[in-house]
């Protein structure tokens, strides 16, 4: 069986559905990852075939990768390679590729967000590559896959297919301070993943709230983009800032603060660890606003500082009262328990297996 998995948006795509074109590999199926240029690195840093589906020219910025485009490329492709099966996320794209070449198509994203206006939207504004290419309407998926734990799934979620959440990231060499626990010592990690080179809080400051973290006796880490650490490791002192693979670290964190990157918060629920968000989008805010209704976490909104308090100190003062409240780390186990539950990417390609066989 050929297997067309396609990515778009950020390095997260990647990682997130690296498990399952895995899983089907293993399984001895033929997969191709389809991926725009900023993307092919992540991708090869998994050990997945990939195919660069962004033309030339807008390799140099010479244009935008528009739906038309990514609709083209995606063509182009499959018509030297023919999948018996594509998978999607957040884009339509793959969805109007499915029916075009009339195979089954499967949704996989982790759905935490209200998302049912975006994809109307989306849809719409399809409707002319639809009628371009004589697809006279746009099917359901046959299979949703939903990374979501239940718990944390918006309401009026469409139904879908759980399925466990399996930590992908890029990978190097590693240290023995990576996967074991400081002695006698409560250990933060801060992130704002590859997006950005800090958290994005208005008037905030890095160097502050390492301050107060260490102050109070915590080992703080910093994983971060390469340029970060070299703008911010020198006026850091001993704080170790770069590269950290999250999902070794991840385990021996009594805390982590970071942005609502669905891998980051993913990848940190399936270790147990309590969160501090700070979002840097709406999407970030959904997961904040689910992780922490749940318990497992809190957000702090630095685009809406509460009134006469400084965000450091605001900041500074949660990540106190996560690290002494027993009850965060006890919410966020439990949740850590229930994605454990979930079938695994073994488990759900049997019904991807099934459907391309119809």
């Amino acid at each position: 069986m050929k297997l067309l998995f396609t990515v778009g948006g950020s390095q997260a795509a990647v990682f997130g559905v690296a498990p399952l074109a895995a899983a089907a590999r293993n399984a001895g199926h033929e997969i191709l990852l389809a991926a725009d240029e900023p993307m092919m690195a992540s991708a090869q840093s998994v050990g997945l075939p990939a195919v660069c589906v962004t033309p030339e020219r807008m390799r140099y910025g010479q244009d935008a990768m528009t739906a038309t485009v990514r609709l083209d490329a995606l063509l182009e492709l499959t018509r030297q390679w023919t999948p018996d099966l594509v998978v999607g996320g957040l884009s339509h794209v793959p969805r109007v590729l499915a029916a075009r070449l009339k195979v089954p198509y499967v949704r996989h994203i982790w759905h935490i967000a209200a998302m049912a206006r975006r994809d109307r939207t989306a849809v719409a504004e399809l409707q002319p590559e639809m009628e371009r290419l004589g697809v006279t309407e746009l099917p359901a998926p046959d299979l949703f896959i939903d990374l979501c734990p239940p718990s944390l799934r918006p309401p009026g979620a469409p139904a879908g297919r759980p399925m466990r959440w399996v930590p992908r990231v890029r990978q190097s060499r590693i240290e023995p301070w990576m996967y074991t626990r400081p002695g006698g010592r409560r250990r933060v990690l801060i992130t704002a993943g590859t997006r950005n080179l800090v958290l994005d809080t208005p008037g905030s400051s890095l160097h502050r709230l390492v301050d107060e973290l260490t102050g109070s006796g915590a080992e703080v880490l910093i994983a971060a983009l390469p340029e970060a650490a070299e703008r911010f490791g020198p006026e850091l002192g001993g704080v170790r800032i770069g590269w950290i693979p999250l999902d070794v670290v991840a385990p021996t964190c009594d805390l982590a603060v970071h942005h609502g990157g669905a891998s980051t918060a993913m990848t940190l629920i399936n270790a147990g660890v309590p969160q501090l968000i700070v979002p840097d989008n709406g999407y970030g805010k959904a997961v904040a606003e689910a992780v922490s209704g749940f318990g497992a976490a809190v957000m702090v909104d630095g685009h809406r500082p509460e009134a006469g308090q400084d965000p450091d100190e605001v900041t500074a003062a949660r990540c106190r009262e996560v690290l002494s409240d027993p009850r965060y780390a006890e919410r966020a186990r439990i949740l850590a328990a229930e994605a454990a539950s979930l079938p695994t990417p073994s488990e759900v390609l049997c019904e991807m297996e099934a459907l391309a066989a119809r």
